[in-house]
């Protein structure tokens, strides 16, 4: 599908994780756009008050409560879903979560879950959907990674496992579909976004858990979103920080992984004492949370530059490293 801007309109977009975050920002864009949305949360309240306001900006909205885990109840959401448009469009597989702690300490049906959600569920959209996409001739299938998809996250296990699995899986299908040009499967890579997703997922280390800046606007993500709709690429970094981690991780894995330990255990000796918990991660969060995660703090905003320098002098350490060996 390479359809000018304002084909949007029309269009039918379904987009999981839609309940809040990034995927709440995503369906208000789309709706402005006077798109067709299939909305997907497991919160049916949660996600029909999304809906709604999407329907009050211009989108005619269908909500459906829906596990992503679960291949029978996402096939149906296909099924649904182009009964409604009469086809599909645009999938954003956004649905995400993680479980922060020391591997060993974290339980393993913790570790479990976070690779069904983040790993098995992507691919359930993609089962689910692609067929529709082969039938009809065209689609853009938008899998939501982040910069955990290019250089791991220690505390993070899981987290790391199934954003690693899930760029894989992408690659791959782009290599099925190489002879279906109007066929897409594009990626996107945000470094840290301001969203409920971090109070609301795992948490393990009985620390609070906050996210260094710079922090992105999940709004900007939902354009970018936008973007790849009508003009669909493969890998889509957004933010400075995704792009140098990925560039230090391919030159050196090791230090780049070692540096980030280090700090996050710098993080958790000083931050604030909480309870431990599993989170939204076996269930909805009592409350949804909107779009923003109150995570973008002035002080957060004016370390930007600070944080990308560092980050760039940890690209050219490695590179020194390099050379040395």
């Amino acid at each position: 599908m390479n359809k000018p801007l304002n084909s949007l309109r029309g269009s039918t977009v379904v987009i999981t994780g839609a309940s809040s975050g990034i995927g709440q920002a995503t369906a208000e864009a789309f709706a402005r756009q006077g798109a067709r949305l299939v909305l997907v949360a497991r919160d049916h309240e949660a996600i029909e008050e999304v809906a709604q306001t999407c329907r009050d900006i211009g989108g005619k909205t269908l909500a459906i409560a829906a596990d992503v885990t679960d291949a029978a109840a996402m096939a149906d959401v296909a099924r649904q879903a182009a009964e409604f448009g009469g086809e599909i469009d645009v999938w954003v597989s956004n649905v995400g979560t993680g479980a922060v702690g020391a591997f060993h300490e974290v339980p393993l049906e913790a570790h479990e879950q976070v690779i069904r959600t983040n790993l098995i569920g992507h691919m359930n959209d993609a089962h689910a959907v692609l067929p529709i996409f082969l039938r009809q001739g065209h689609g853009v299938f938008i899998n939501m990674i982040s910069l955990g998809g290019f250089a791991a996250a220690p505390f993070a296990a899981a987290y790391s496992a199934s954003k690693f699995g899930l760029r894989g899986f992408a690659e791959a299908l782009r290599g099925e579909l190489v002879h279906h040009k109007h066929i897409h499967v594009c990626d996107v890579y945000p470094s840290f976004v301001d969203t409920p997703g971090i109070s609301h997922g795992a948490n393990y280390t009985g620390r609070q858990l906050s996210a260094p800046p710079p922090v992105l606007d999940a709004r900007r993500v939902a354009d970018a979103i936008l973007r790849l709709a009508v003009r669909p690429k493969p890998t889509t970094m957004i933010g400075a920080p995704t792009a140098l981690l990925r560039l230090g991780h391919a030159i050196s894995p090791e230090l780049t992984t070692r540096a980030m330990a280090l700090f996050l255990e710098s993080y958790f000796r000083r931050a604030p004492r909480v309870a431990t918990g599993s989170g939204n991660l076996f269930h909805p969060a009592p409350q949804a949370g909107g779009i923003d995660g109150g995570l973008r703090s002035p002080t957060q905003r004016s370390a930007v530059t600070g944080l990308a320098l560092g980050l760039g002098a940890l690209a050219v350490v490695a590179v020194a490293l390099r050379g040395r060996r």
